[in-house]
């Protein structure tokens, strides 16, 4: 596009800058991870933590987006372009509101409602509505609709990325709002451009990983940049961009040509006749187990964690044992019992020690490795004196037949291989064995070794697996190499990429580190990177052609994406220039991107090249960027220095990182300064899914910090920093209070303190510290305990917000004369009654009140479950010495805990006059006390509190009307 040379508007602040509505940023993201493989850049193949497309667009927008003296309009302008507001939900509604849920809501509304509505002769809950026409029964869908909160109504909406933008009528208002003359986003994304900058936008994105940034920043008709030292993160970037942004055309395209290689390579393996028995079935899944010499008794026994194989089949291997052999037979048991089925649960191998069938001692299988050998690159399967064999188990058929309609059916069996199956067998190794040498060479299987690592290590020192084609069987090899064979044909390069792209996926679906799922309803292979590791398995499960069509073809979703750049390459040495960066580095992350991604590469290898030239095929090890480490520091600023040094002085970026550990935040914070940057705001959406969230305390959201370049040269004293600090958080939670809305929360409590740290870093990095040189205090060794200055300041201004932020309904004189406990378990309740239980925000709220001991007043302190006692839940406990047992608060929530104990009021009153000295002069602070615990039992979700807050409001009454 022809640049024009407007004047840039340097100085101006953008919406982000401002504020954010994360709370409704966050549900969007979290349902867009919800929506799993239907995401649309999940098909192209296996990246870790890509983020949420809708997460990139509300960030560029709010880039973009100039804030005004008008924030509330600024809001609501945002959330129209976001599809976010009242009529935008409505359009993007796409799912119907169950009629029980409308008969609820109407229930509710005046009887002159409920009388257009509703037939008054019928009482049957789903007959009760009457016979409606289209037009009425929109109208009623639109009333309920109304009625429901944001989170509601997500359940029944398309994501904003599947709608075309804003209606007409929202763009005459945003229009008039900006000054612009839009019709479409990338339109405005062109104006917006022109005023901000004065040309049309570039924006980059220099660790791209799955490509989520490049992708909606080109949708959006940004001119998106990305790039990665990872070349398997360059191609699936590249991907999104210029295939699934590629338009209809490409589309059809790529899904035209994985059709016809499908196709070629079904064919031939029909002929072979290595999936097909006598009966006309073909197989789409075998089942492999690894076998072992028990060293107690000499028996061969087969290994599996668990022997059952289909469970809502009721199916099962029986190991049968064969005295003269010393080894066990395998019987497929269908239609087996429940007994049985529970009997099948329990395998040969756990706690990797081997459990012999027969009885006698367990061995643990570490000992066995000690004599086993490293593999060489011929060996395609265990040599006869290997320690550890591999046969093959059973086989599931794919019957078809023709029903009594005329109607193609089918139906699975599940068998044990007999005579003829061994033969097929024997006959795939053979093919193989033909074709290995020349497949190798020619780049069609892996011919690359295994370098050591730590994840690579555990292929290497469990099975002696030494090069990348050991993890595959000879099946899995000569099925993806003849798919690689027929996709070498193709000449169009989004074609050629696709293919690469389905090679990788099916070699992820297809090893012998996929596991066997046999749970009811879900019998199937699991990918080989369900986690974040190479985990060699004992049984596993080997796909047939027709089972690996699926992760072949990429799952293609239409999109248009404009201008774009994708190479592969280091962010310390990018030459690109861009008015905006916005990137989710690897910071102190533990996924080992570079090591994981060498079993793509090893496919890769020899078509890579062929596409992209200039481009590597080398995880380039030695520069990846991760740990946490004083190298890990020092490559962070150089790879963010060249960031800034390649943006104009007006120009902005955003870092994503999930971490809320203050020393992080200090680390990261030396890390922008010492690169000449400065944070300007800071928020946090809720990006992670429930399945997402295992054990432990995992972060749940992904922090945004809004970064432009320093400019200010005129340094400061750390004494003068920390009343600036002081200032700048109050400022802060003062803005995000006045744009709260209460009944549809932009912010969570979370937020609240992360404002903390945003309005901290803000002052730290504006201009230089008399006392701190950044780079040297990034690099030089540190000492366990130790707190440096940085972090000292950013952990007092979350001291600072939690004496700002007074729980709603709580008097602030009151809190002011509160202990540090008491003010912790107060505000505690208040986070609890907004659903909070992650333990890391009630460590946080603890730091910040000085709150030591907090965690006795935990009820629970699991992951994600963390919530206080109750009043009777304390009972006695914490009711004698100086301290939290000795408080105002204490005394009342026993005085409560009396009360619903004897069910007298009179007994919490005693308590209070007795326990609390000068009562009297208290008695307006316990009355206040009390009145807050009431309203708890107001909320659904304290269960605990129900009878407990009921008690308090009792209590609270009879020390208002107790007099001397």
């Amino acid at each position: 596009m022809t640049e024009q040379t407007k004047p840039p508007l340097v100085n101006t602040s953008c919406f982000m800058e401002q504020q954010f509505p994360v709370a409704k940023v966050s549900m969007e993201s979290y349902k867009e991870r919800k929506a799993g493989n239907g995401q649309t850049l999940t098909g192209l193949g296996k990246w870790w933590g890509r983020k949420p497309l809708v997460l990139v667009r509300a960030s560029l927008l709010g880039l973009l987006l100039p804030a005004t003296d008008n924030p509330e309009k600024d809001r609501d302008i945002f959330l129209k372009l976001m599809t976010m507001d009242p009529e935008g939900l409505w359009r993007r509604k796409s799912r119907s509101i169950p009629t029980n849920r409308l008969l609820d809501e109407l229930l509710v509304l005046s009887p002159g409602i409920q009388r257009r509505f509703l037939d008054p002769a019928v009482s049957t809950d789903k007959s009760r509505l009457r016979h409606l026409t289209s037009d009425e029964r929109e109208e009623l869908q639109r009333l309920v609709f109304d009625r429901m909160s944001y989170s509601e109504k997500l359940p029944y909406c398309d994501r904003p990325e599947q709608m075309d933008g804003p209606s007409e009528e929202a763009w005459n208002e945003i229009n008039t709002h900006l000054g612009t003359h839009a019709a479409s986003l990338p339109e405005l994304v062109e104006e917006l451009g022109q005023s901000r900058f004065g040309h049309h936008p570039r924006v980059g994105d220099a660790f791209c990983g799955g490509g989520s940034i490049p992708f909606e920043t080109a949708r959006l008709g940004c001119d998106a940049y990305g790039s990665d030292l990872n070349p398997v993160a360059a191609l699936l970037t590249w991907a999104s961009l210029n295939i699934v942004g590629g338009g209809e055309e490409v589309v059809k395209s790529v899904e035209t040509a994985q059709e016809q290689v499908y196709e070629a390579v079904d064919r031939q393996i029909t002929e072979w006749g290595i999936e097909h028995n006598s009966l006309g079935w073909r197989a789409d899944i075998f089942l492999y187990c690894i076998e072992v010499q028990d060293p107690e008794s000499g028996w061969w026994i087969p290994l599996a964690p668990g022997w059952v194989i289909a469970a809502s089949k009721n199916v099962f291997a029986k190991l049968v044992p064969d005295e003269k052999n010393k080894c066990y037979e395998i019987e497929i048991v269908e239609g087996a019992s429940e007994d049985e089925l529970e009997a099948a649960k329990e395998g040969t191998v756990r706690n990797s020690r081997l459990f012999p069938p027969h009885g006698g001692p367990s061995t643990p299988i570490e000992v066995m490795r000690r004599t086993m050998r490293m593999w060489e690159n011929q060996d395609i399967v265990p040599r006869s004196d290997d320690v550890f064999r591999e046969r093959l188990y059973c086989i599931r058929w794919v019957e078809t037949f023709i029903d009594e309609r005329g109607r193609e059916q089918s139906r699975r069996h599940y068998r044990a291989p007999n005579i003829e199956d061994i033969k097929r067998e024997s006959k795939a190794i053979g093919l193989l064995q033909e074709r290995f040498n020349e497949w190798q060479e020619k780049g069609y299987i892996p011919s690359r070794r295994i370098e050591p690592g730590a994840k690579t290590d555990e292929p290497i020192r469990t099975r002696g697996w030494t090069y990348w084609h050991h993890l595959f069987n000879a099946r899995q090899l000569l099925l993806l190499g003849l798919l690689a064979q027929e996709g070498a044909k193709l000449r169009d390069s989004r074609q050629q990429a696709a293919f690469l792209l389905g090679i990788g996926r099916a070699s992820d679906w297809n090893s012998r580190l996929a596991r066997w799922n046999p749970t009811p309803g879900k019998e199937c292979i699991v990918q080989t990177y369900g986690n974040q590791a190479l985990n060699t398995l004992y049984n596993y499960g080997c796909s047939g052609l027709t089972y690996l069509k699926a992760p072949f073809s990429l799952r293609l979703v239409l999109a248009q994406c404009f201008e774009s750049t994708v190479t592969a390459q280091d962010a310390r040495i990018t030459s690109q220039n861009c008015d905006m960066w916005v990137t989710d580095p690897p910071y102190g992350d533990a996924v080992n991107y570079h090591e994981l991604t060498e079993f793509y590469l090893a496919w890769y290898e020899k078509a890579l090249p062929k596409l992209f030239p200039s481009w590597y095929v080398d995880s380039k090890r030695a520069l990846a960027v991760q740990g946490s480490n004083e190298n890990f520091r020092r490559s962070m600023v150089d790879c963010y220095r060249r960031l800034a040094e390649k943006m104009p002085d007006n120009g902005l970026q955003i870092v994503m990182f999930t971490h809320q550990d203050a020393a992080v935040w200090a680390d990261l914070t030396m890390i922008l300064w010492a690169a000449g940057l400065r944070v300007t705001a800071a928020w946090t959406i809720a990006t992670e899914t429930d399945s997402a969230l295992k054990q432990g305390n995992y972060v749940q959201g992904t922090v945004l910090l809004v970064l432009r370049k320093r400019i200010e040269t005129e340094s400061l004293f750390l004494d003068e920093i920390t009343h600036q600090v002081e200032a700048e958080v109050r400022r802060q939670l003062d803005t995000m209070l006045a744009l709260e809305d209460n009944s549809d929360p932009n912010f969570g409590d979370a937020d609240y303190q992360l404002a903390a740290y945003a309005a901290a870093l803000r002052v730290l990095t504006s201009q230089p510290i008399e006392e701190i040189d950044p780079v040297r205090e990034i690099l030089r060794p540190r000492s366990q305990n130790e707190t440096r200055p940085v972090e000292h300041l950013i952990r007092n201004a979350v001291k600072i917000a939690c004496d700002h932020l007074v729980p709603r309904g709580l008097d602030p004189s009151l809190w002011k004369r509160l202990s540090s406990l008491e003010r912790f378990y107060l505000k505690g309740l208040e986070v609890e009654s907004h659903g909070e239980y992650r333990n890391g925000v009630y460590q946080e709220l603890a730091r910040g009140f000085g709150a030591a001991d907090y965690t006795d007043l935990l009820a629970s302190a699991q992951a994600n479950e963390t919530r206080l006692k109750s009043a009777g839940e304390m009972g006695r406990r914490l009711l004698s010495g100086e301290g939290f047992g000795a408080s105002l608060v204490r005394q009342c929530l026993f005085a409560i805990h009396q009360v619903v104990k004897s069910d007298e009021t009179s007994a919490g009153l005693n308590w209070l006059k007795t326990e609390i000295p000068d009562y009297w002069d208290q008695r307006e602070r316990t009355i206040q006390t009390l009145d807050y615990l009431a309203r708890l039992r107001h909320v659904s979700a304290m269960t605990a509190w129900q009878k407990d807050g009921h008690a308090a409001a009792l209590l609270a009454g009879a020390v208002r009307n107790d007099h001397v």
